[in-house]
């Protein structure tokens, strides 16, 4: 298992780690998978467009509206209720194959850490599973 730590600047932002996770299989990883992971329960793991910066806009706008940050009937004391929420839509990780030391993403797909309790410094976990 490998770690990338990511420093966040906003309460809610997506970080493309695309870079950083294909730089982990130039180590060898020519066939197979990798895992990306969040360590943090108020940060999700997506993939998502990287071509059009305002995708990303679309998606935490529509998300601040779907699930904002006060609501009256959240209970949890810490005040990031919204964060653990939008987390949840996103779920913790996702997979993606790997195929010729390369990651299989479409054209105008990137790896994000989506951050909603930020500014934080994040860790990510990251899982190369070799085929065959």
């Amino acid at each position: 298992m490998e770690e990338i730590r990511v420093r966040t600047s906003a309460r809610s932002e997506m970080v493309e780690i695309t870079d950083q996770v294909q730089a982990l299989l130039d180590r060898g990883v020519r066939e197979g998978a990798v895992v990306v992971q969040s360590l943090h329960t108020t940060a999700a793991i997506t993939i998502n467009e990287n071509a059009d910066p305002f995708v990303v806009d679309d998606v935490l706008r529509k998300l601040d509206g779907l699930i904002p940050r006060d609501e009256p009937f959240y209970k949890h004391a810490e005040g990031n209720s919204d964060s653990h929420l939008k987390t949840s839509f996103f779920g913790p990780s996702v997979t993606v194959i790997v195929s010729g030391g390369r990651l299989v993403l479409g054209t105008w797909q990137g790896i994000y850490l989506c951050e909603f309790d930020g500014p934080r410094e994040r860790r990510v976990a990251v899982q190369l599973l070799r085929a065959g």
